[in-house]
């Protein structure tokens, strides 16, 4: 299977969310890694969440940051010092996406522990409330509630959490890597990161740029999905 490590220049949230939705539509023979490169900061958050309701849940510094919707599930995540990454790669048979997580998630723990960054994966079953988009009212927040198979640092909070989103014949999924300083360590935790998804995958990644027909879907996409209030206000 071939496996494409897809290099971008910086973007934005709106663009980001684009160019992730016009590789799952592009490969669907091949596992697709990208780290995204920002032009400033931003918001993401649940496709199912309500806007209202994520209005309510920023924290203070993200109020008037620019804000999408992803593609996927999950909470609001804020993207201003994290490790940004998606990706692509062909539906496993029997998709379960507890599994999926836990395949993911459990690889990423023991890729970063080798770079001396303890984490574990969090324990117990799932449940629909876990995963419920709001609660009273309030739109979740990625990062302040951990769910079953995110990573937890060393005082149990919330450092590397996921969303997935299945299309036809592959899965995306969008994860994201928060520890203090984390940009300014990009290089290594990027390499870790790599690493555990080779294994995943059983993969070694080809660098490759974005050619422009990819380009050019990621802006169509953006500008009649990802920036659009209908989209980012439909729930």
């Amino acid at each position: 299977m071939r496996a494409l490590a897809l290099n971008t220049g910086p973007l934005d949230v709106y663009r980001h969310m684009a160019l992730d939705e016009a590789v799952a539509g592009a490969f669907s023979d091949a596992c697709v890694l990208r780290f995204y490169r920002w032009s400033g900061p931003g918001v993401t958050f649940g496709y199912a969440q309500s806007l209202q309701e994520v209005g309510r849940a920023l924290p203070g510094k993200a109020k008037g940051w620019p804000l999408a919707r992803r593609p996927t599930g999950g909470g609001v995540v804020v993207h201003d010092d994290d490790v940004t990454f998606s990706c692509v790669f062909p539906a496993p048979e029997g998709f379960k996406p507890e599994r999926v997580y836990a395949g993911l998630h459990g690889a990423l723990r023991s890729a970063l522990a080798a770079q001396g960054l303890a984490a574990e994966l969090k324990s117990g079953p799932a449940t629909a409330a876990d995963y419920a988009p709001s609660s009273g009212g309030v739109s979740s927040a990625c990062f302040s509630n951990p769910v079953p198979q995110d990573l937890l640092g060393r005082d149990g909070e919330k450092i590397l959490g996921g969303a997935l989103r299945r299309y036809e014949k592959v899965v995306l999924y969008q994860g994201s890597l928060q520890l203090p300083g984390a940009r300014g360590r990009s290089a290594e935790l990027e390499r870790a990161l790599s690493q555990g998804l080779c294994e995943v995958f059983d993969v070694q990644w080809t660098e490759v740029g974005v050619g422009e027909d990819l380009l050019r879907e990621c802006e169509n996409l953006a500008r009649s999905r990802y920036m659009t209030q209908d989209w980012n206000s439909r729930f």
